[in-house]
């Protein structure tokens, strides 16, 4: 797997999933905006002549002009809103610890993490025609620690992504009990 920048990686700690949402999710996002951009087009095309009219008068036409790129430049902020959410909102697992990345706006982003050995419960869950068909919903895993419930959206194959997690939760809590066991045999021998 390609290298990715790890907050706070621990020595030989190995990225297993990197998930991100199902493309389909940005794809729609961005498909809406290209039709929000297509409306000025559409009402020119709608009714020609009384634009043409609306047009013919220089201050109308300089106002209609303006307006239109401030509309444009709205639609252009939001599809990049749009990918930058998307982009952003990361979910990255590894053999020790989960780490949500999630973008909050443009200038704001939140990360929290959660060791392996504290996780209680993962469920997959998928709703609906369209994640049925595509294979992509949601994996909540349960913790015990002050955030409860860490929830990895619209992300694909989540059966799959939830049973990795619980081999991975299951080795690591057989490691952490042996590496206990271990300290009290060797605080028993000192």
């Amino acid at each position: 797997m390609a290298k990715y920048y790890l907050p706070h990686a621990t020595k030989d700690e190995k990225v297993i999933m990197l998930l991100r949402r199902h493309w389909l999710v940005l794809g729609l996002k961005l498909f809406m905006w290209v039709i929000v951009g297509s409306l000025p087009v559409a009402f020119y095309l709608f009714d020609p002549e009384v634009f043409g009219k609306a047009l013919a008068n220089e201050v109308l036409q300089t106002i209609f002009l303006l307006l239109l790129s401030v509309f444009y430049l709205y639609v252009w902020i939001f599809i990049f809103h749009s990918f930058v959410d998307y982009y952003l909102d990361t979910w990255i697992v590894t053999d020790r610890r989960i780490i949500n990345i999630e973008q909050k706006g443009l200038f704001a982003r939140e990360a929290s993490e959660q060791k392996l050995f504290r996780i209680q419960d993962v469920t997959s869950e998928l709703k609906g025609i369209l994640p049925t068909f595509l294979n992509f919903g949601t994996v909540y895993v349960q913790t015990a620690a002050e955030e409860p419930r860490f929830t990895f959206k619209q992300i694909p194959n989540p059966t799959e992504v939830a049973q990795t997690i619980i081999k991975l939760v299951e080795k690591n809590k057989r490691d952490f009990h042996l590496l206990e066991e271990e300290s009290k045999i060797l605080k028993r021998e000192t």
